[in-house]
């Protein structure tokens, strides 16, 4: 039997590696987004079992139906693993207006009518699991003093992007499909060496997209409707700067968030 898979933002980063990933394996179709009007021309891409989706931008408001159209209309979804994200620099002295638009409309707008298209297409249902790659960032309780403000857009987007995954939660758990929110790692990409937290990459304990696509990968295998609503870090607190301080030591591999 085939296992489809959707994936968003699948040309770079995260959703780079997951795509690579989820076509390696057998009986597995790869269902991948890209917002170019063509599929990339990476060989590192060219597997018999990927079919790109082309003009998908998540801020953009056709996007539920633009991606459903270009979708088989048999192909049922084991998983849909939204992965796309913008992260613009802020600081207290320069708020950016036009990029906390951009940050919240990707985080945490497009989201919401992703998953109503494809629900109400027919794509999704019973058994289905839909993962939204959030960060550790979007937790308030875990915002601490050692670490500061700013990065406004950032932590307050994926905030209400943890807030739209416990809603859809609700709405869709009769229908069988399981919702999570997940903080996949400090990860050592272009986003992240684009706004400068390259120098943190060490002392964070960053990780590469391929190590943290494994951590996810083996939580999404493991997660259904007993955990629908939560928001988990598949690879613990090891990359979360303020767990120590906030939550104390010791703390277990997945380790569920605080809100």
């Amino acid at each position: 039997m085939t296992v489809s898979v959707l994936i968003l933002g699948a040309t770079r980063g995260l959703g780079a590696s997951l795509t690579k990933l989820y076509a390696s394996k057998p009986f597995t179709t790869v269902f991948a987004t890209t917002r170019s009007s063509t599929p990339p021309s990476s060989p590192s891409f060219n597997s018999k079992n990927v079919y790109w989706l082309v003009d998908i931008d998540i801020a953009s408001p056709d996007v539920g139906q633009k991606l459903i159209s270009q979708l088989p209309s048999s192909t049922k979804l084991s998983t849909a693993i939204i992965s796309a994200g913008y992260f613009g620099i802020e600081t207290f002295d320069d708020p950016d207006w036009e990029k906390e638009l951009q940050m919240y409309t990707t985080s945490a707008i497009g989201p919401v009518f992703i998953v109503h298209h494809l629900v109400k297409g027919g794509f999704l249902g019973q058994r289905s699991k839909v993962i939204l790659v959030s960060s550790e960032s979007g937790s308030i309780t875990l915002r601490h003093e050692k670490e500061g403000g700013g990065n406004y857009g950032h932590h307050a987007s994926k905030a209400a992007l943890n807030m739209v995954g416990k809603l859809l939660s609700l709405d869709l758990r009769e229908k069988g499909v399981a919702v999570g929110l997940v903080h996949p790692g400090f990860m050592r990409t272009d986003m992240t060496r684009s706004v400068g937290f390259d120098k943190y990459w060490d002392d964070g304990g960053a990780v590469t997209p391929d190590e943290a696509t494994e951590s996810l990968a083996s939580f999404i295998d493991d997660f259904d409707l007993s955990k629908t609503g939560q928001y988990w870090a598949p690879r613990g607190p090891r990359d979360i700067g303020t767990a120590d301080v906030v939550l104390g030591k010791d703390l277990p591999i997945p380790l569920e968030l605080p809100w």
